[in-house]
C-alpha cells in the first residue's frame, strides 16, 4: 500500500491549482498545457520584471521561475545570484505584481522562507533523494515540483513523491529533465513521461535542461538549444501537464546556463506550436 497522502496504483489525484493575488489562476492537471518559464538564476531586479512581463505578453497566464541562489554550479567561481534574502525579496515583488513563482531550494531551512514568498518550491534534480529537504518542503504545504534525478529511473521518483505525500501534502508535480547517457551528455525517453504519470501526480517536462551538456564546457555546462523545440513536440504529444522552459533574452550574455537558454525572440512560435498539439492530445484523446 502507498503511505498516507500518495495515490493508489491507477489513481490520479485532482489537479495542482495556483492562485497568485492578483494574477490568473493556472492548473496542472486534466487540463490546457501549463508553461513555467524564465532565467536560470535572478540576474538582477529589473531583468527579471522585463523578462516576466515579456513572457506574461507571449503567454498569458504562467509561473514564472527564478532561482535565488544556484548552488550546484560546476565551478566554485560560477554566478550563484544574489542569496536567499536579497533574491526573496525581489520575488516577493514579482508576486506582488501577479505572478505565480516558482524557486528552488537546496537546504530544509530554506523551505519555510521560500514559502513565504513562492508558490513553488522545487527541489533540484540532483538533491531528488534528500529526505529532509523533501519533509521540509512538503511542511510548508505549497506545490513541491521536484525534478526527476540525471541517475533515476522513471518509476523511482515515486518514493521522492511518497516522502512529500507523507507529510499531507497533496501538491506535487514531477519534472523530467533528461537522464545521464555517457559522459556529458543526457537523453530523454519519451516512455518514461507516460511511466511518471501513471504514478498519479501531474508531470512536466523541462525542456532547456534536457538538452544540455553538463560540464562540457569545462568549468560551465554546454548545450544543445537547437533540439528544444523538438523534444519539446515530442513531449506534449505524451500528454503531459506542463512545460519547463529556461528564456533569456540575450542567452549568450546569460549569467548561468546561457547555453541551453531558449531565446525570448523564439518563445511565442514555439508555445503556439505546443498549444496545438497540446489541444489535439488532449481534445481529440490522441
Amino acid at each position: 500500500m502507498p503511505p498516507l497522502g500518495a495515490p493508489g496504483a491507477g489513481e490520479r489525484w485532482p489537479a495542482v491549482e495556483i492562485c497568485t493575488p492578483g494574477g490568473d489562476p493556472v492548473s496542472f492537471g486534466g487540463g490546457p498545457l501549463v508553461l513555467i518559464a524564465g532565467p536560470c538564476v535572478i540576474e538582477s531586479e529589473d531583468h527579471v520584471h522585463r523578462l516576466a512581463r515579456a513572457i506574461r505578453e507571449i503567454a498569458g497566464a504562467f509561473v514564472f521561475k527564478a532561482s535565488f541562489d544556484k548552488a550546484n554550479r560546476t565551478s566554485v567561481g560560477a554566478f550563484r545570484g544574489p542569496g536567499l534574502k536579497e533574491g526573496l525579496r525581489i520575488l516577493a515583488g514579482l508576486r506582488r505584481a501577479g505572478y505565480a513563482i516558482l524557486t528552488d531550494i537546496h537546504e530544509p531551512a530554506q523551505a519555510a522562507p521560500a514559502a513565504e514568498v513562492a508558490d513553488v518550491l522545487q527541489i533540484p534534480a540532483f538533491l531528488c533523494r534528500q529526505t529532509d529537504l523533501l519533509l521540509e518542503a512538503g511542511r510548508t504545504g505549497k506545490v513541491v515540483n521536484i525534478k526527476k534525478g540525471q541517475f533515476l529511473a522513471p518509476e523511482d521518483i515515486r518514493s521522492a513523491a511518497e516522502k512529500v505525500a507523507s507529510t499531507g501534502n497533496r501538491s506535487v508535480l514531477l519534472t523530467e529533465r533528461g537522464t545521464s547517457f555517457g559522459y556529458n551528455n543526457l537523453v530523454v525517453d519519451m516512455r518514461g513521461l507516460a511511466t511518471m504519470r501513471s504514478l498519479g501526480w501531474p508531470v512536466v517536462f523541462d525542456a532547456t535542461h534536457s538538452v544540455q551538456l553538463p560540464g562540457a564546457a569545462g568549468a560551465a555546462s554546454g548545450g544543445q538549444p537547437e533540439f528544444i523545440e523538438t523534444l519539446a513536440r515530442a513531449a506534449v504529444a505524451t500528454g503531459i501537464d506542463g512545460l519547463f522552459v529556461e528564456v533569456h533574452d540575450h542567452p549568450q550574455q546569460a549569467l548561468s546556463d546561457g547555453a541551453n537558454a531558449l531565446p525570448l525572440a523564439a518563445l511565442g512560435r514555439l508555445w503556439r506550436r505546443l498549444q496545438s498539439i497540446d489541444r489535439m492530445v488532449k481534445q481529440e484523446g490522441f
